[in-house]
């Protein structure tokens, strides 16, 4: 099976005693999918389901040559120029490991806790496919690189540990080109730039009981590739991509339920939607009497469903052997070592020190910690405004809403932890209130201009004459006497009917402490 559509295989029959979900699927609300549209429908089922699912993830590596020759790594160069004789698998080449993408894996080993074994070996792994030159692909089978980690997750208010099986390299390969607009008809175009790209693979155990729950594994996991600085996380582009091991089974049982294995999922939301769609299908087979086929299924994305591509292959349909051109890789205690001292702060360490240092919840830690670049952008702006949880809120409130709603990473973001702590300042010695600076936060999103300058153009400078401001309250108590009545025989939640008049008296420009306390007095007499 070609790597390009990104197999996924686990030894679910070695699979241990898995804790039960705490979702069991009977009489309950099951999110399902209609027409590639999010919806819950009551499902009425005779027994209690759970599912299983196994993730395993393809990881370029930011190497700058490719795994086992020099040809550049370089995404976007013309079809077919970053290629050689070696990676064209040409008679008479020879294959050199690349010493780079083993610190890498070493990088990627220790931060998954695994047990870096200390020698391992590669594999020819054998199929047919336009996309892979030689007719088989180095891989790691029988010995690979890690075994045995784990990684903590976010799950339901709680951390959820899921095991990794193994962690391995192996080498890419390259891409094939359907699309009628550049082809310019039926044919197909192959472009091999892509072959020979170091590949980490990294498979999980099938612990994993929710789309929710898969959802979040990847997104820890790519975040902490992008901490190691050994992978950009790119979905578009396929340097992070994933593919799914499926299986339902009944409440209570401890053989796992036929699988399948779900392909052509380029995004969370993608991931998400497919493995609910697939749970969902399997449920309704076991309901009706029938049984799931073990097959591989695409993810139709325009109608929200999964369908059949072909049947499962299994390990000794790709005639694994050991291959003859490299010898065995042996990785010393020396070596993991001089790695490991390099290694950055980990998102995992980076959430604990900023729970200490700028003491935030737990919440905003979390938040701001599940993106590198988030991070780095939090840490900046402290050093200039130091009053954190100000700055948490700010960012998780309004900054993070405006790049949601635009589909932006932080790294896009046209505000600056310059105007953020600007912004913040200007609250903190009243030069502009709360609610003016979420007017003042969105002219800045949207023109990049620096808050102090936007306040002066606009003239919104708060008002803080309490000569002025209490003219203002008398005159609008004068003109809402029934309200005023009603408060002085003791309703006082009206107090926020007259703090709101003043406020639009003024074009929300009086300080509003000040207007709190000026009302209470003229209401007082």
């Amino acid at each position: 099976m070609p790597l390009s559509h990104h197999r996924c295989r686990l030894d679910l029959n070695r699979a241990q005693d898995l804790s039960r979900s705490k979702l069991p699927l009977k009489k309950r609300r099951f999110l399902s999918l209609n027409n590639g549209n999010q919806q819950k429908e009551e499902v009425e089922r005779g027994m209690e389901y759970e599912a299983v699912i196994g993730l395993e993830v393809h990881a370029q590596l930011l190497t700058r040559s490719k795994m086992f020759c020099g040809c550049s790594t370089e995404f976007g160069a013309p079809p077919n120029t970053h290629v050689c004789p070696v990676c064209l698998g040409l008679p008479g080449v020879l294959p050199v490991i690349n010493r780079q993408a083993i610190d890498f894996a070493i990088r990627a080993a220790v931060a998954h806790h695994c047990t870096i074994e200390r020698k391992c070996i590669f594999a020819r792994k054998n199929y047919f496919y336009p996309d892979l030159p030689k007719n088989y692909q180095i891989s790691q089978y029988e010995e690979p690189f890690a075994i045995k980690g784990y990684l903590d997750i976010p799950s339901e208010g709680q951390r959820t540990r899921i095991g990794i099986t193994r962690i391995h390299l192996e080498e890419d390969a390259g891409k094939n080109i359907h699309d009628k607009a550049i082809t310019g008809g039926d044919s197909s175009f192959v472009d091999l730039n892509r072959t020979g790209i170091p590949l980490l693979e990294i498979v999980s155990e099938p612990d994993i009981r929710t789309p929710q729950q898969a959802v979040a594994y990847l997104k820890a996991l790519r975040e902490i590739l992008i901490y190691l600085n050994i992978c950009d996380g790119n979905m578009e582009e396929g340097s992070f991509r994933c593919d799914a091991n499926v299986s339902v089974r009944t409440v209570g049982q401890e053989k796992l339920g036929v699988k399948t294995e779900v392909k052509n999922m380029n995004s969370f939301k993608y991931i998400e939607k497919a493995l609910s769609y697939e749970i969902e299908r399997q449920m309704k087979v076991l309901d009706s009497g029938g049984k799931v086929v073990q097959e591989t299924m695409l993810f139709d994305t325009d109608r929200g469903i999964t369908l059949s591509m072909r049947g499962k292959e299994y390990a000794h349909d790709y005639r694994y052997f050991p291959e003859p051109d490299l010898v065995p890789l042996v990785v010393d205690e020396s070596w993991i070592e001089r790695v490991t001292k390099g290694l950055p702060e980990l998102p995992s360490q980076r959430r604990e020190r900023f729970l200490k240092e700028y003491g935030i919840p737990e919440y905003d830690a979390d938040v701001l910690t599940s993106s590198k670049n988030l991070a780095n952008f939090f840490e900046e702006c402290v050093k200039l405004h130091r009053f954190p949880k100000a700055v948490s809120n700010w960012i998780m409130s309004e900054l993070l809403k405006e790049l949601n709603r635009e589909g932006k990473d932080i790294s896009e973001c046209p505000v600056t932890p310059r105007h953020i702590a600007e912004l913040l300042s200007l609250i903190a010695d009243g030069t502009i209130s709360g609610k003016i600076a979420k007017g003042v936060f969105e002219e800045v999103y949207r023109t990049g201009k620096g808050p102090g300058s936007i306040v002066e153009e606009k003239g919104l400078i708060q008002l803080t004459d309490k000569q002025l401001i209490e003219k203002v309250a008398k005159e609008v108590v004068a003109k809402n006497p029934e309200q005023a009545r009603q408060y002085r025989s003791g309703k006082d939640k009206l107090l926020g009917f007259f703090i709101g008049q003043v406020m639009k008296e003024t074009g929300g420009k009086a300080n509003p402490g000040l207007v709190n306390m000026i009302l209470k007095e003229v209401l007082s007499k």
